[in-house]
Protein backbone atom coordinates (compact mmCIF):
# COMPACT_ATOMS: atom_id res chain seq x y z
CA UNK A 1 0.00 0.00 0.00
CA UNK A 2 1.35 3.39 -1.02
CA UNK A 3 2.10 5.95 1.65
CA UNK A 4 0.54 9.39 1.04
CA UNK A 5 3.97 10.89 1.73
CA UNK A 6 5.29 9.15 -1.41
CA UNK A 7 2.50 10.34 -3.72
CA UNK A 8 2.74 13.60 -5.64
CA UNK A 9 -0.06 15.64 -7.22
CA UNK A 10 -0.13 18.42 -9.78
CA UNK A 11 -2.45 21.14 -8.49
CA UNK A 12 -3.35 24.41 -10.20
CA UNK A 13 -1.95 27.39 -8.28
CA UNK A 14 -5.28 29.07 -7.54
CA UNK A 15 -6.34 25.97 -5.56
CA UNK A 16 -3.33 26.07 -3.23
CA UNK A 17 -3.80 27.41 0.29
CA UNK A 18 -2.23 30.83 0.85
CA UNK A 19 0.43 29.38 3.20
CA UNK A 20 1.69 27.06 0.43
CA UNK A 21 1.85 29.91 -2.09
CA UNK A 22 3.79 32.02 0.40
CA UNK A 23 6.14 29.10 1.12
CA UNK A 24 6.93 28.89 -2.60
CA UNK A 25 7.62 32.65 -2.63
CA UNK A 26 9.94 32.35 0.39
CA UNK A 27 11.88 29.55 -1.30
CA UNK A 28 12.12 31.61 -4.49
CA UNK A 29 13.32 34.72 -2.61
CA UNK A 30 15.96 32.72 -0.74
CA UNK A 31 17.15 31.01 -3.93
CA UNK A 32 17.46 34.31 -5.80
CA UNK A 33 19.13 36.14 -2.93
CA UNK A 34 16.23 38.54 -2.38
CA UNK A 35 16.32 37.55 1.28
CA UNK A 36 19.36 36.57 3.33
CA UNK A 37 17.57 34.43 5.93
CA UNK A 38 14.40 32.44 6.38
CA UNK A 39 13.31 34.93 9.03
CA UNK A 40 13.71 37.85 6.60
CA UNK A 41 11.93 35.98 3.78
CA UNK A 42 8.90 34.92 5.84
CA UNK A 43 8.56 38.44 7.27
CA UNK A 44 8.59 39.86 3.74
CA UNK A 45 5.69 37.65 2.53
CA UNK A 46 3.74 37.58 5.80
CA UNK A 47 4.17 33.90 6.69
CA UNK A 48 5.05 32.31 10.02
CA UNK A 49 8.30 30.37 10.22
CA UNK A 50 6.41 27.32 11.50
CA UNK A 51 4.17 27.34 8.39
CA UNK A 52 7.25 27.65 6.17
CA UNK A 53 8.94 24.68 7.88
CA UNK A 54 5.72 22.69 7.65
CA UNK A 55 5.43 23.11 3.86
CA UNK A 56 8.98 23.69 2.61
CA UNK A 57 9.69 20.02 1.85
CA UNK A 58 6.20 19.33 0.51
CA UNK A 59 5.49 22.04 -2.07
CA UNK A 60 7.55 22.67 -5.21
CA UNK A 61 7.07 24.71 -8.37
CA UNK A 62 6.18 22.49 -11.33
CA UNK A 63 9.29 23.56 -13.26
CA UNK A 64 11.55 22.32 -10.44
CA UNK A 65 9.96 18.87 -10.49
CA UNK A 66 10.20 18.71 -14.29
CA UNK A 67 13.92 19.48 -14.27
CA UNK A 68 14.83 17.12 -11.46
CA UNK A 69 17.28 14.46 -12.56
CA UNK A 70 19.21 13.93 -9.32
CA UNK A 71 17.64 12.68 -6.12
CA UNK A 72 19.08 12.00 -2.67
CA UNK A 73 17.68 9.10 -0.67
CA UNK A 74 18.20 8.24 2.99
CA UNK A 75 18.11 4.59 4.07
CA UNK A 76 18.04 3.00 7.51
CA UNK A 77 19.45 -0.51 6.96
CA UNK A 78 20.14 -3.65 8.91
CA UNK A 79 23.87 -4.15 9.33
CA UNK A 80 24.52 -7.52 7.77
CA UNK A 81 26.87 -8.74 5.07
CA UNK A 82 25.81 -7.78 1.55
CA UNK A 83 23.03 -5.37 2.54
CA UNK A 84 24.54 -2.26 0.94
CA UNK A 85 25.62 -4.24 -2.12
CA UNK A 86 22.08 -5.57 -2.56
CA UNK A 87 20.59 -2.08 -2.22
CA UNK A 88 22.97 -0.61 -4.80
CA UNK A 89 22.29 -3.53 -7.17
CA UNK A 90 18.53 -2.90 -6.94
CA UNK A 91 18.99 0.78 -7.76
CA UNK A 92 21.34 0.02 -10.66
CA UNK A 93 18.99 -2.61 -12.14
CA UNK A 94 16.19 -0.02 -12.03
CA UNK A 95 18.36 2.28 -14.17
CA UNK A 96 19.50 4.64 -11.42
CA UNK A 97 23.05 5.92 -11.81
CA UNK A 98 24.61 6.12 -8.34
CA UNK A 99 26.58 9.36 -7.90
CA UNK A 100 27.49 9.39 -4.20
CA UNK A 101 27.21 7.06 -1.22
CA UNK A 102 27.68 7.93 2.43
CA UNK A 103 27.33 5.26 5.12
CA UNK A 104 27.49 5.85 8.85
CA UNK A 105 29.27 3.46 11.18
CA UNK A 106 26.74 0.77 12.12
CA UNK A 107 25.40 1.01 15.67
CA UNK A 108 23.19 -1.57 17.36
CA UNK A 109 22.94 -3.56 14.13
CA UNK A 110 21.69 -0.60 12.05
CA UNK A 111 23.38 1.71 9.56
CA UNK A 112 22.29 4.94 7.90
CA UNK A 113 23.11 5.32 4.22
CA UNK A 114 22.61 8.37 2.02
CA UNK A 115 22.69 7.80 -1.74
CA UNK A 116 22.51 10.45 -4.46
CA UNK A 117 21.54 9.17 -7.85
CA UNK A 118 20.79 10.32 -11.35
CA UNK A 119 17.28 9.15 -12.22
CA UNK A 120 17.18 10.37 -15.82
CA UNK A 121 17.31 6.81 -17.20
CA UNK A 122 15.16 5.14 -14.55
CA UNK A 123 13.26 2.18 -16.07
CA UNK A 124 10.26 2.71 -13.74
CA UNK A 125 8.74 5.68 -12.04
CA UNK A 126 10.37 6.81 -8.82
CA UNK A 127 7.35 5.88 -6.69
CA UNK A 128 7.60 2.29 -7.92
CA UNK A 129 11.32 2.10 -7.14
CA UNK A 130 10.74 3.48 -3.62
CA UNK A 131 7.93 0.98 -3.05
CA UNK A 132 10.15 -1.92 -4.16
CA UNK A 133 13.00 -0.78 -1.94
CA UNK A 134 10.71 -0.47 1.09
CA UNK A 135 9.50 -4.05 0.59
CA UNK A 136 12.90 -5.57 1.36
CA UNK A 137 13.35 -6.80 4.90
CA UNK A 138 16.85 -5.34 5.31
CA UNK A 139 15.63 -1.81 4.49
CA UNK A 140 13.80 -0.37 7.48
CA UNK A 141 13.26 3.14 6.16
CA UNK A 142 13.58 5.07 2.91
CA UNK A 143 13.15 8.85 2.72
CA UNK A 144 13.63 11.31 -0.12
CA UNK A 145 15.98 13.93 1.32
CA UNK A 146 16.06 16.20 -1.69
CA UNK A 147 16.16 16.57 -5.40
CA UNK A 148 17.73 18.91 -7.90
CA UNK A 149 18.67 19.33 -11.50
Amino acid sequence: MKNEKDTFYLVRGDFLPEAMKKTLQVKKDLERGKATSIYEAVQKVGLSRSAFYKYRDAVFPFQAIQQTKIITLFFHLEDRSGTLSHLLDMVAKAGGNILTIHQSIPLNGKANVTVSLDIENLKMDLDELLTRLKQHQFIEKVDVLGSGA
